[in-house]
């Protein structure tokens, strides 16, 4: 009951297969273990966004990008919290890892022509070029194993399993307004019911779930070891140093000794109630978009044997504004409001006063940090997306796709609620009448100039990306005139922890003095936020945890060797880093 092996990862989501295949590709014997039947993790469910500064993928696309703007960009955002070493390891790696990636693995990620960083004017910001999307990936090659890929939430598949990408979402929705919308739709349902023939779900998958099946399909080529169902018991440390774990699979728990280490990718504090209620602050619900199955166990098991779990970030959770639908056999339903309604015209949020907090069209992470300081001295944080009949017809609310698809049937199931004027909405749902029939009024007045004196909305390049282009003066603001008029309840919920393990820049875990624990390492949401609880752009989870499994593993196989540095103004323990080929 007992293996060696080189290295051995915990978690497989994007940054713990990673982890395994950068190890694999620099010559180590790496067992990859997963907790859940599936791999993929939070990234099978995410939109797979990857935000790599500098890479040659941008060059490619005509959309160059720069390290040193992004430097600049990630210090204007991030400030004075800390952190440089890790980002500057970061800003230097990423490009590499990238083109690993993509020359020596069938990993496919294309910049995005236009895809804006999430903190609007701040000097060195990117339009386009610096996030990168996972390409199209065919699992039908993954055959039989095609099963152990979870699938995203099921409200995010058509026709109980096809997915779909933004782009496409018009055309399937209107497949005959033209002809370019049913060609569209063709191309995507018809080999979606071919692949039925032989599978539970298509084949044909787009974003995270890409990234997790093309990771999965590489380490399988590269026969890496990867055992689902298999989660981690116990770390074992021995004379300061971690020199394996215990690991439970197929029913024995099994003594697993390593030569190089211990990568803890197990997906952050997910549903960890204790550690929720450490880290998160008060009047969240208890529910996670993460898996059930990420319960905190890398976080929990290495501060036992004495990490710090770091609390200098400015916010230990990263956010979605989320409403949810419950069904009749209990599921929640889950809407994350990303994109395709807050930066509309004609939508505002308000709090329980009837009033306005926060630019509706800036990242939801903000959104939601405002929301949680809108709400700071109540029991429950909540708020409502407001729009009226001309809003949710053209652009949709939540579950109420454009065209306002199945309205009807939500307003039944009190997803969303509606009147025929702003004071009986506000009386319905419980919003103070008097101050929202105001805080509209003076909107629909920004509407007429095209310049929110209060929040800005519409303002910077990602909040107008996210508008309708044909609304002028300001592709954001639309004024709300036309009854009847709609409130929807949304609420933070946790898309993933920053608040993580202390790291350096070889990813090693610290302790409570600050050093390294040799043979422990740890990426992803196990990792403490690089960008200290910001949120700049998109994949600002998945670029830091796929860079530094890069960096691990590079550090892991003896090519990326810490070296002391001498500066009269230095602390002692700097390090600067010397590659080898």
């Amino acid at each position: 009951m007992e293996k060696t092996v080189d290295l051995l990862v915990i978690g497989a989501g994007a940054a713990g297969m990673s982890t395994a295949l950068f190890a694999k590709l620099n010559g180590l014997d790496v067992l990859l273990c997963e907790k859940d039947p599936q791999v993929g993790g939070t990234t099978a469910t995410s939109g797979g966004t990857v935000w790599a500064p500098g890479s040659h993928l941008s060059v490619k696309a005509g959309v160059p990008d720069d390290i040193e703007q992004a430097r600049i960009f990630l210090k204007s955002v991030v400030g004075s919290r800390g952190g440089e070493q890790l980002r500057d390891a970061f800003l230097d790696s990423s490009p590499k890892m990238i083109r690993d990636l993509d020359e020596k693995t069938t990993v496919k990620l294309n910049a995005c022509l236009a895809h804006p960083d999430y903190v609007k004017n701040q000097p060195g910001e990117a339009f386009g070029g610096r996030a990168l999307a996972p390409a199209e990936f065919d699992a039908s090659v993954l055959g039989s194993d095609f099963k152990y890929v979870k699938p995203p939430r099921p409200e995010f598949m058509g026709l109980g399993g096809m997915m779909v990408n933004r782009n496409e979402l018009n055309a399937l929705l209107n497949p005959f307004s033209s002809g370019t919308n049913f060609m569209t739709t063709m191309k995507v349902v018809l080999p979606y019911f071919l692949s039925r023939l032989r599978f539970q779900r298509g084949t044909r998958l787009v974003m995270g779930n890409a990234l997790v099946g093309s990771l999965f399909h590489n380490l399988k080529q590269k026969q890496v070891s990867v055992w689902v169902q298999s989660p981690l018991q116990e770390l074992i440390y021995e004379n300061g140093q971690v020199v394996g774990a215990k690991i439970l699979h197929e029913q024995k728990v099994i003594k697993i000794k390593t030569r190089k280490g211990v990568v803890l990718a197990t997906g952050g504090v997910g549903w960890n109630k204790k550690l929720r209620e450490t880290l998160f602050p008060k009047g969240l619900i208890e529910d996670s978009l993460s898996p059930k199955s990420n319960t905190g166990d890398g976080l929990t098991l290495a501060n036992k044997i004495g990490a710090q779990i770091d609390p200098s970030v400015d916010s230990s959770v990263l956010y979605f504004p989320c409403s949810i639908h419950t069904h009749k056999n209990g599921y929640k339903a889950i809407w994350p409001h990303i994109i395709l309604d807050r930066a509309k015209p004609g939508v505002i949020a308000v709090n329980a006063d009837g009033q306005r907090f926060v630019n509706e069209s800036d990242s939801y992470h903000d959104f939601c940090m405002a929301q949680i300081k809108s709400n700071k001295s109540k029991s429950k944080v909540v708020s409502y997306l407001i729009c009226d009949a001309t809003a949710i017809q053209k652009y949709g609310l939540g579950f109420v796709l454009p065209g306002a698809k199945k309205l009807n049937y939500y307003l039944r199931e009190k997803y969303l609620f509606s009147a025929d004027s702003l004071d009986a909405l506000a009386k319905k749902v419980g919003i103070d009448a008097i101050q929202l029939s105001q805080t509209v009024k003076r909107y629909n007045a920004f509407a007429e100039t095209g310049i929110d004196l209060d929040f800005g909305k519409g303002s910077g390049l990602m909040n107008r990306f996210n508008g309708d282009p044909d609304v002028k003066p300001n592709p954001c603001l639309g004024q709300l005139t036309q009854g009847p008029y709609y409130a929807l309840p949304v609420i933070p919920m946790d898309c993933a922890s920053s608040g993580g393990l202390a790291g350096d820049e070889f990813g090693r875990v610290l302790n409570d003095q600050n050093q390294p624990i040799q043979g422990l390492f740890a990426c992803g949401n196990d990792l403490s936020s690089i960008f200290k609880g910001t949120y700049p752009g998109p994949g600002t989870t998945l670029g830091p945890g796929m860079v530094f499994a890069w960096r691990i593993a590079q550090f892991a196989s003896g090519k990326l060797i810490p070296q002391p540095i001498s500066h009269s103004n230095s602390q002692s323990n700097s390090t600067q880093e010397r590659v080898s080929a």
